[in-house]
């Protein structure tokens, strides 16, 4: 079913075959449907200090770390970068607003897409530009086992975020796994752009209002309208990962 646009990918990329031994999945708006709370929480922060940017903004700039899309936001409405300290004390007040709101809930399909990874022996590992420990403290409770403390890889752990390739070729190193050994799972641009950049086949989940458009133009390999669609194609595609190659024809 997907042979044609797995063979389009192993070209593209030089690659012979694509054999997954690791997820790098996302966590806001893949893991949890945790994006409407973010995007309201940074507009509030903003507006206390004057700043009004729209909602949809928001979802544009996820996978960014928070004081890169601060320093994004001062460039743009102040013409210059934030200091340390403004980062720091801005990011402080948005996590705060972030854990007054009522708790998020898991996307729906996320565990079972995560379960059946866990059947077909694919490590997981997490990637995410967040430092939100409001969620990243819940991944136990939420999914247990999934991710262990040395398979995540968190906004405090880059020097560059999304949409660099830094986050994923690091979740690489720590998996022990080549890009032509592993799926990327994101449903933000910037998230998928970073993806596409490392050279990972990456999906992308389209839980939000972006377009689908601006996730194939960020460079998603394949589009799925919801995370419950992706977990109930997810073993059509690891099949197809599997027995497709290279056609050198």
């Amino acid at each position: 079913m997907y042979t044609s646009l797995i063979q389009d990918f192993l070209e593209r990329n030089d690659y012979i075959n694509l054999i997954p031994r690791a997820a790098l999945i996302d966590m806001d708006g893949t893991l949890y449907d945790s994006m409407p709370s973010h995007a309201a929480a940074w507009k509030q922060m903003l507006s206390e200090i004057g700043v009004e940017i729209p909602m949809s903004d928001f979802f544009r700039y996820e996978g960014r770390t928070g004081a890169s899309t601060i320093d994004l936001i001062f460039q743009q409405v102040y013409g210059r970068h934030c200091t340390d300290d403004e980062a720091r004390t801005l990011y402080r007040r948005k996590t705060e607003l972030f854990a007054a709101m009522p708790p998020v809930e898991p996307m729906p399909g996320a565990a079972e897409m995560l379960g059946f990874l866990e059947q077909v022996d694919i490590k997981r590992v997490l990637v995410t530009g967040s430092g939100q420990s409001s969620l990243l403290n819940r991944l136990n409770s939420d999914f247990p086992g999934a991710f262990s403390m040395d398979m995540r890889v968190t906004g405090r752990d880059v020097t560059k975020g999304k949409p660099s390739p830094e986050p994923y070729l690091k979740a690489m190193e720590i998996a022990g796994v080549k890009p032509n050994e592993c799926i990327v799972i994101e449903n933000a641009p910037l998230g998928v752009e970073s993806g596409h950049a490392s050279g990972a086949f990456t999906v992308g989940v389209n839980t939000g209002p972006i377009p689908e458009d601006e996730l194939r133009a960020a460079g998603a390999d394949i589009v799925f309208p919801s995370m419950k669609a992706f977990a109930e194609a997810l073993p059509l595609l690891v099949y197809g990962f599997l027995t497709t190659s290279r056609n050198f024809n």
